[in-house]
């Protein structure tokens, strides 16, 4: 029995939900706040469980949920924070591995139902992949049901001993709109005079610079560039353990890439990109990628995760690791004006095909319905 007694607009007893949230990438963080919002406007009552900067940068108070400070980390204060907050909750949905173990502890042997959402992959080598594997299979055998953000999410769940997996539909929250490419305020010759970009062409990628990025295969590549003329500048917008070891690369062969460190304007930035570059060992529903396809920026990619999923054929996808590959394939784009428009076209209307905010709250809340509705007794 529910110890709920808000109602809802339509005089129903409102459901209670706890939205558990990590460190929390971009990705995950934006999606809660988006999820959130679509919960409260249909009358859920959401307590969102996360660390005080995730409140201070995405303000889910403002959406109307309440907030709970719950630290990072999965030491027995910040578990009992969080076992306290889900008291009385008709339903608790964490996101990311780390919010979904935690998770996992607080809840300890209650009935409460647990929706996990895996919206990524954790990176790690050696003992702490191990570590991680235990994590992930303690997280999914507890959970009622996981939803992954991609085909091989769920399937990795699966394996992992998931009593339920589904595929989750995942919007890209606040995306700014398209930019108009006949505008001629589209590329301001300011920023590309401070990028060093005038008259040449501008690739962009975005990403924290970690190894899993696979930006030593970039600045490989970007030594193919150096005989085209102009010479194309790579950007790299984003910051990272690896940034002092690319950039000792970068200064010593003399390589046309710039490092611009954490950014808030990358739409601008893809406004004046000739082409978008992801060259990570996996992803997911890759922001970067997104925003490419529908702001009408040809897009090269690794053909690694859930990748080829996302963009189907609105972008030139190759090898991960292959820097070869990736060189001649960026090579053939810029010589052909023509490719690059019909990828522009196809990602535009790829990124139609994509489920919209109003579909991501109206898929988890039928969820939601399925998993609190009384059972009847055997």
């Amino acid at each position: 029995m529910s110890l709920v007694t808000s109602h809802s607009p339509h005089g129903q007893p409102s459901l209670r939900t706890v939205q558990v949230l990590g460190g929390g990438s971009v990705a995950s963080s934006a999606h809660v706040r988006s999820l959130t919002a679509g919960l409260v406007a249909r009358g859920v009552r959401v307590t969102v469980c996360a660390p005080v900067e995730a409140e201070r940068a995405y303000d889910f108070t403002g959406v109307g949920a309440d907030h709970v400070h719950v630290p990072r980390s999965s030491d027995p204060a910040s578990v009992a924070a969080l076992r306290a907050a889900c008291t009385d909750a008709d339903l608790v949905h964490a996101h990311g591995l780390h919010a979904s173990f935690r998770t996992a502890l607080a809840l300890g042997g209650r009935r409460t139902p647990l929706v996990v959402t895996w919206h990524n992959r954790a990176h790690a080598e050696g003992a702490r992949a191990h570590l991680l594997r235990m994590l992930e299979r303690r997280a999914v055998r507890a959970a009622t049901l996981v939803l992954g953000t991609t085909s091989d999410l769920v399937d990795r769940a699966r394996r992992s001993g998931a009593r339920d997996a589904r595929l989750a539909a995942i919007a890209l929250p606040g995306r700014r709109p398209a930019l108009d490419p006949e505008d001629p305020d589209r590329l301001p010759p300011k920023i590309l005079a401070e990028l060093g970009a005038l008259g040449r062409p501008l690739l962009l990628a975005v990403g924290s610079l970690d190894r899993h990025r696979g930006y030593d295969t970039l600045l490989d590549a970007s030594r193919a560039w150096c005989r085209l003329e102009p010479a194309p500048l790579v950007l790299i917008a984003g910051e990272g353990p690896l940034r002092a070891e690319l950039q000792r690369r970068i200064d010593a062969e003399e390589l046309p890439v710039r490092l611009l460190g954490r950014r808030d304007d990358v739409g601008e930035l893809l406004a004046v990109a000739d082409l978008a570059l992801l060259t990570s060992r996996w992803e997911s529903r890759s922001v970067l990628v997104q925003e490419a396809l529908h702001a009408r920026v040809p897009l090269v990619a690794t053909r690694v995760g859930g990748v080829p999923e996302l963009v189907g054929d609105a972008a030139e996808l190759v090898p991960y690791g292959d820097p070869y590959a990736l060189a001649d394939t960026v090579v053939r784009l810029l010589g052909d004006p023509a490719r690059r428009e019909e990828l522009a076209e196809k990602g535009v209307r790829q990124a139609a095909s994509w489920p919209t905010e109003d579909e991501t709250v109206a898929q988890v809340l039928s969820v939601y319905d399925e998993l609190t509705q009384p059972r009847p007794l055997s």
